[in-house]
């Protein structure tokens, strides 16, 4: 299992980190994501190492921009 932090810009409500979980829980092999309002600090566990690409894409798709914590 990998864990990897992220920190999501551009989020001001929970329909946000709505939308961002939802896109990034998507993401094949994700099995978990933890996404706080305040910090915008994003956790993802998954059963292998994820490339950032695909994260930020699913971030993107859900109209945020991510960076490696």
């Amino acid at each position: 299992m990998a864990t990897t932090a992220y920190t999501v810009s551009g989020m001001t409500c929970d329909h946000c980190v709505a939308s961002v979980t939802e896109e990034v829980g998507a993401v094949e092999g994700v099995t978990g994501v933890d996404v706080t309002l305040e910090s915008g600090r994003m956790v993802v566990t998954s059963d292998a190492e994820i490339a950032f690409e695909s994260i930020a894409a699913a971030v993107d798709e859900a109209g945020y921009s991510v960076v490696p914590a």
